[in-house]
């Protein structure tokens, strides 16, 4: 063997060493990834994308700082530092991150909680669950919890986004209106609107009503105005999606030309000037205390929203994303944002739909977003002064309405009760005990009703559809079946939750016929016996033995077989197992008493 042979190939080890070492590199820090191929091209796409979400994202950050009771400069703050974190640690290459409602709405219940409004306190809540939800996403990102985002059924994520989208309009109707407004439910909400509606100032009105019509129409007539006028499709779907810049502009020209601040209209007032200051989160363990579980509602509603919305935007680029990863890059881009003094951020729908609308191919453009959020920072917040708070109050009412699903509860209704009623649940303690009890309320309402349809499973009797193989259910098709022979198809796994069920329901349908000396338990849907479901198919074997009935099994998967294979329960059985129902039933329709024959050791373990 020559020399040179073996240099060549150690040098390709090393080379195989060092990919590998870069591919798990890679997927810690996806930057690393699409950063190699990134191209002029790309970036032009990127920097476009930038511009149009930038434009964007300067009203809908300033109204959604106001909606958690922050300053609207903080809105800014958590608009930064955040979009460059994810494009670091984000798997998604379009996900837009940033201040959304729903996380906003959580933040000011949150911090409501344990300090007023205003106060120095309450803004040290708002950057302390920010860093406690990047905390706790980056650590479930470690330890790859990712699937945890399943445990929110969509009905219940829907019920909670619905409410959620009620409240957080209602909430905004003081500010349209010029009447002082608050509560925490949309009880207190109405009764607070009720009570100051004869204090009504009418130059708020003329501003806030005007505003949130046009934002209405803007979202669905806009765009076959502008088709009519020649924009092409693109360009008019963009340009609508800007219309909040528009009601911005237009807004604080009104109250700098008719002097409507002097008229009892607010407006946001002089907005520090300057990039993000340095911040750190409260160490004050009472505080934490009271922060920590508000922090763990609103990282997984952020992670689940922020996922569902990468997930739909890359499918339709035929991309994939980490889930896994994607907890840490919304934990990177929350510790971000506490440390730049913003509140918690997760990935919006309506700014990713634009960014991918846009044309972004890369995370790079929300880093690029970033300096454009960091130059309005600079240079435009002496502009928004006269920026009627009025008229990001309609913003927000806009945004939120279409969150709002009126159709879903009709068809749940119609498909499933079940999860109808989760989703109700959700949606009523929502409205009435607020959206930290929503969320808990819909998860619990979730969970019973998954534990009391899996205590009582489907199990049908079936019977031999004429001149074939296939077993169904008798009370659905015109089957064969004969006297002596009972076959049971159980569809679903048999497990502490539906062993007790199962064991009645045999011993009940042998009771009511009298004729049976064979019951065929026919398997197929069963993927797991835990230890509870193999006690109950002893109990019922049992049973079954002592009134001169055979107990078999048809269509056992493999994995199954191996487990019982390793208990006594087939050296007890006094039936057989067979390979199919088909043969189970042939075999046994000429045999009307009970078996006299052992397990069936050669079907043990072909399936």
């Amino acid at each position: 063997m020559s020399s040179s042979g073996a240099q060549g190939r150690s040098a390709r080890a090393v080379a195989g060493t060092r990919t590998g070492g870069a591919g798990r590199l890679a997927k810690v820090l996806p930057i690393l990834e699409w950063g190699r191929t990134y191209d002029r091209d790309v970036l032009t796409n990127d920097l476009v994308a930038a511009v149009i979400v930038t434009i964007m994202l300067i009203p809908q950050s300033l109204a959604y700082a106001l909606l958690a009771g922050l300053p609207p400069v903080v809105g800014l703050y958590a608009s930064i530092l955040p979009l460059v974190a994810y494009a670091i640690f984000g798997t998604s290459r379009t996900l837009a991150v940033g201040p959304v409602a729903v996380i906003s709405l959580m933040t000011a219940s949150a911090a409501g909680a344990v300090a007023a409004q205003g106060t120095a306190l309450y803004l040290e809540a708002a950057i302390t669950l920010a860093a406690l939800s990047g905390v706790m996403l980056a650590v479930m990102g470690m330890l790859r919890l990712g699937f945890l985002a399943n445990l929110l059924s969509h009905p219940v994520i829907s019920g909670f986004i619905s409410a959620s989208g009620l409240l957080i309009a209602t909430s905004q109707l003081g500010h349209i209106l010029g009447i002082p407004a608050g509560g925490d439910n949309w009880p207190e909400m109405l009764g607070s609107l009720a009570s100051a509606i004869g204090s009504v100032n009418p130059w708020t009105m003329a501003i806030g009503i005007p505003a949130t019509l046009f934002l209405f129409w803007a979202r669905k007539g806009s765009k076959p105005l502008l088709l009519k006028l020649g924009l092409s499709a693109r360009a008019a779907d963009i340009s609508a999606k800007i219309a909040p810049v528009v009601a911005v502009a237009v807004t604080i020209l009104a109250v700098v030309l008719l002097d409507l601040g002097e008229r009892g209209v607010n407006v946001v007032g002089a907005i520090p000037q300057g990039l993000p200051p340095f911040a750190l989160p409260s160490t004050d363990l009472s505080l934490i205390s009271q922060l920590w579980v508000p922090a763990l509602l609103i990282s997984i509603i952020g992670f689940v929203e922020s996922v569902s919305v990468a997930q739909t935007l890359a499918a339709k680029r035929r991309q994939r994303i980490s889930p896994d990863q994607e907890l840490i890059g919304l934990g990177a881009s929350n510790i971000a944002s506490a440390l730049s003094g913003g509140y918690p951020v997760t990935g919006g729908f309506a700014r990713s739909v634009v960014n991918f609308d846009a044309g972004a191919q890369t995370p790079a453009a929300g880093a690029f977003t970033a300096v454009g959020i960091a130059l309005a920072g600079l240079f435009l917040t002496p502009l928004l002064f006269n920026l009627p708070i009025a008229t990001l109050a309609a913003t927000i009412i806009v945004a939120v309405l279409s969150l709002v699903d009126l159709r879903t509860p009709g068809r749940l209704w119609r498909y499933s009760k079940a999860d109808f009623a989760a989703h109700m649940a959700t949606i009523g303690t929502t409205l009435l005990a607020g959206v930290e009890m929503g969320v808990i309320a819909g998860v619990a309402v979730g969970l019973l009703l998954y534990l009391w349809r899996a205590s009582r499973p489907h199990a049908a009797i079936v019977g031999r559809v004429p001149e074939s193989e296939h077993f169904r259910n008798v009370e659905r098709h015109s089957v064969f079946t004969v006297p002596h022979i009972l076959s049971i198809r159980i569809d679903e796994s048999l497990t502490y939750l539906n062993a007790r069920w199962l064991e009645e329901y045999v011993l009940e349908q042998v009771a009511d016929r009298p004729a049976v000396r064979h019951v065929i338990l026919m398997c197929s849907a069963v993927n797991e016996i835990d230890a509870s479901g193999l006690e109950s198919l002893e109990a019922i074997n049992h049973r079954l033995i002592d009134a001169g009935i055979g107990l078999h099994l048809s269509e056992v998967k493999g994995p199954v077989m191996d487990r019982l294979q390793r208990t006594r329960f087939l050296d007890t059985l006094n039936g057989r197992v067979f390979l199919s129902q088909d043969r189970a039933f042939r075999e046994l329709a000429s045999n009307g008493g009970p078996p006299e024959l052992p397990v069936d050791d050669a079907a043990r373990g072909m399936i």
